[in-house]
């Protein structure tokens, strides 16, 4: 599914460090975090180029952010016209801002609460690494497993999805891509910018329902 370019990240990554994020995302790391205006800019310019891909043909949609962490892709959607749900399983972020208008739940994204055919479109920004990290870890590829068909069973018929996430190798990629295909109905594929800059490039994992 990936092109053929390399990667070369010369240090260890929070989530190859900690074993989950709640781990790393607390105290002093959480609020730099949720208080960062630049990672805010960052992840308004990411959620602006998943909204090209998934080339919605109006704004009357439910738009689940998965993993949004302290909202700031969620925000973004709001503010633009979208209705939102927002998930994290990290309940301090979504406490850090007045975000009740974009619905906050506090829970797993791998095991989503919600009934099946309920949105119009899922975007996850910067999470699904936390999820999908050794290739030889059962428990993860399980997880991402569940992810996987719990994200086809909610989103309606015809609808899509975007992951933008920072896999640490190209195995780990490739992986990734054959798991959401092989284990449920969904097409799509990757779209890679900037592919052969490293600090530019953007990893997304297009999918579309039946």
């Amino acid at each position: 599914m990936s092109d053929n370019y390399s990667f070369n990240i010369k240090r260890r990554r929070p989530e190859e460090i900690y074993n989950n994020a709640s781990d790393y995302f607390r105290g002093e790391i959480l609020e730099q975090y949720a208080t960062s205006k630049n990672i805010m800019k960052i992840q308004e310019k990411i959620t602006i180029r998943a909204l090209e891909i998934l080339n919605l043909s109006e704004k009357d949609v439910l738009i689940l952010d998965a993993g949004t962490g302290p909202g700031f892709t969620a925000m973004y959607l709001n503010e633009i016209g979208y209705k939102t749900v927002a998930i994290d399983i990290i309940s301090e972020f979504l406490n850090y801002y007045d975000i009740k208008t974009l619905n906050p739940v506090a829970s797993d994204m791998c095991f989503p609460p919600f009934k099946p055919h309920i949105f119009d479109a899922i975007i996850s920004i910067s999470s699904l690494q936390w999820i999908y990290r050794e290739l030889n870890n059962k428990s993860m590829k399980d997880q991402i497993i569940n992810l996987a068909k719990s994200f086809y069973m909610i989103l309606k018929p015809k609808k899509k999805v975007v992951f933008q996430f920072y896999p640490k190798n190209r195995d780990i990629l490739d992986r990734i891509g054959k798991i959401f295909l092989n284990e449920t109905a969904f097409t799509g594929h990757f779209i890679i910018d900037n592919p052969k800059s490293p600090k530019k490039r953007k990893i997304f994992l297009f999918l579309e329902k039946d």
